[in-house]
């Protein structure tokens, strides 16, 4: 791991550099050469502990330029998701420790407030919101501050955002937009045209003369709403722009070089004087400044893992069995070729949840719908409704956002919709706003679902045939990572609610869901080294449950031990304990998951044994049991 000064390496400006007040020390000349020297560090931590590199990289000068202009902590920084903000991280305070973050009792990937961040964000589209309620605050208060929201073009396509600004732009409020537009270079045929209406609309001489002329027109409403029709129709004509913001109330600027440092600086200097809803667009290029992830494949150096920073050559992932990812998406692609109406619905995680390799394949067949977990929700469920049967691919923990669409859109409608929520449970370093523990739980209490979990490659593949051959909503949930490592064969259609004996037993009967089926077989054989019998039992649906089976053990047990990778409270341990109280059975139940917390970064193998529902942890849970 790089150590604080980045592998002992002496830099010029970063070194006299641990806070805001000292970046403003710096001259505006020598600011590029910051930008460079922290564009360095971000790539040097990054080879040897990896995280979201691209991003960052593409913000550093937007980071910059706005601790140069503004004063936080007093002004307020939201930074949307937070991929793009490595470099506030360093520059407020965190330098020594950012080669720490995303280890567990390291910095977060992502701002949080409990590290002094205005806002914590890992789920896009917050920042606008969140902002123009920070600006009210104040506004309240009496306080005089900048509020700033920094958001990327991806996430400006979630509704939330849409939301926000359209509740900001009706108000008065002190709120500066900074839209971080990545997905192309500035164009230079236009850009010095461009630049000089920037510069104009920006400029205080042009903003208090505009003030000036239209106090002076207060006795006229009738001339003041023509000359702003007139100046409206004006840009969209010079800038080409649809002036969305402007529909919107928001003051448009831009776009600028969002890579020239010294011109954001200036022109951050300028809008921190114009008070209301206000809207910068800065272009900026993903991964600059290191040519690897400038000119690489963008999901690639997204979150590139360990590479080497002098070459950009990647370290090996490794060998193994297959992502489950992969095992869904040649799975999904297998049977769109078996049936036509099978189609494939994603929010923006094509690549990550590998139904890329339906579209590569059958590009008209799958739906990128952008940020919109909600829309995706609501649009699969229109396909449903004519015919088709969409497989949504959807992130658990980003699932959590399209709640009610699930609820009043499919599953009241009965509507045959297959949710295959990938990263279910711990999803290791990326922390508490991406653990996916809370599906079961708050999919559970809807009424037509089916949720099952796969505990091996096959089982996936047996559970997606089982889904299309079936009527009404189902969720699948799996892990991220590495399946199994069983050999994949043809799906078959299995029993819906039905569990599975994996091992025979006396003395205590264990039930595990999913992928904790693996660690309950360790467990099961060390216990059995010790002299206790265990019947291992994988109960493959967490609804409907097997009433047959648990019957079987209410029956021959006093002793249950139930293992998810998922909250307890709510979740198939509690399933469980309900269906034994209803029935009038009372064996000693001991639930293993996830208690009632947030959990923090770490490997998936540290969080597990955190919370104690690892292989020790099991063996632990059944011998303490026995021993009672």
């Amino acid at each position: 791991m790089a150590d604080g000064n980045s592998n002992n390496m002496a830099y010029q400006y970063l070194d006299r550099v641990n806070s805001p007040a000292e970046l403003k020390g710096l001259k505006l000349t020598e600011l590029a050469d910051y930008c460079a020297e922290l564009r360095d560090y971000i790539v040097r931590c990054c080879a040897s502990n990896p995280g979201h590199l691209s991003s960052s990289l593409g913000a550093v000068e937007l980071a910059v330029a706005i601790h140069y202009v503004f004063d936080f902590p007093t002004d307020s920084i939201v930074w949307d998701v937070g991929h793009q903000a490595y470099a506030h991280k360093i520059i407020t305070g965190r330098r020594e420790a950012f080669a720490s973050q995303r280890t567990l009792g390291g910095l977060a990937g992502f701002p949080r407030m409990e590290e002094g961040d205005s806002f914590g964000a890992g789920h896009s589209s917050v920042s606008i919101s969140a902002a123009y309620g920070m600006a009210e605050a104040a506004a309240m208060r009496g306080e005089k501050k900048s509020v700033i929201a920094v958001i990327g073009d991806g996430a400006m396509t979630g509704g939330l955002a849409f939301e926000g600004l359209n509740n900001a732009g009706a108000s008065q409020a002190n709120i500066l937009v900074i839209l971080n537009d990545n997905r192309q270079s500035i164009d230079t045929n236009v850009g010095a045209l461009k630049k000089h209406l920037l510069r104009i609309t920006s400029s205080r001489r042009y903003n208090a003369m505009k003030r000036k002329m239209w106090r002076g027109l207060h006795f006229s409403p009738r001339l003041r709403s023509l000359l702003q029709h007139t100046t409206h129709s004006l840009k969209r004509y010079l800038l080409r722009q649809s002036n969305l913001f402007e529909s919107m109330d928001f003051r448009y600027f831009g776009p600028t070089n969002g890579h020239d440092v010294v011109t954001l600086v200036r022109t951050l200097r300028s809008l921190r004087e114009i008070e209301g809803p206000k809207l910068l667009h800065a272009m900026t290029i993903k991964g600059k400044g290191y040519e690897p992830a400038e000119k690489g494949d963008p999901a690639v150096w997204h979150s590139p893992g360990k590479f080497d920073p002098a070459t950009g050559q990647r370290e090996p992932s490794g060998g193994g069995p297959a992502k489950y990812q992969y095992v869904f998406g040649r799975a999904l692609l297998e049977l769109a070729e078996q049936d036509e109406r099978v189609v494939g619905v994603t929010p923006a995680m094509a690549t990550g949840s590998s139904m890329n390799i339906l579209q590569a394949a059958k590009p008209e067949r799958v739906f990128d719908v952008g940020i919109a977990e909600g829309h995706a929700v609501t649009f699969s469920a229109g396909l449903a409704a004519g015919g088709m049967i969409p497989f949504c691919a959807i992130y658990s923990s980003f699932m959590q956002r399209a709640y009610d669409n699930v609820i009043h859109d499919v599953a009241l409608q009965n509507l045959h919709t297959i949710f295959c929520l990938d990263r279910a449970g711990l999803v290791g370093e990326d922390g508490a706003t991406h653990h996916g523990e809370f599906d079961i739980a708050y999919m559970r209490p809807i009424p037509n679902l089916k949720i099952a979990a796969p505990r091996n490659e096959q089982e996936l593949r047996d559970m997606m045939f089982t889904a299309y051959r079936g009527e009404g909503p189902f969720v699948i949930r799996y892990p991220r990572g590495r399946a199994a490592g069983v050999e994949e064969g043809p799906m078959k259609e299995l029993a819906i609610g039905k569990a599975e004996v994996l091992r025979e037993g006396r003395d205590v009967a264990l039930l595990t869901l999913g992928h904790t089926a693996t660690d309950g077989a360790v467990a099961a054989e060390r216990c059995a080294a010790e002299g206790v019998s265990v019947c291992h039992i994988d109960l493959r649906w967490a609804k409907p449950l097997d009433e047959e089976m648990l019957g079987y053990v209410a029956a021959n047990f006093q002793r249950v031990v139930t293992v998810e990778d998922g909250v307890l409270s709510g979740g198939v341990g509690s399933a469980v304990a309900d269906w034994m109280a209803d029935k009038g059975f009372a064996p000693r139940i001991v639930r293993l998951g996830i208690d009632d917390r947030f959990v923090e970064h770490g490997t998936v193998a540290q969080l597990k044994s955190l919370c104690g529902y690892d292989a020790e942890g099991i063996e632990r849970a059944i011998l303490s049991l026995v021993k009672e």
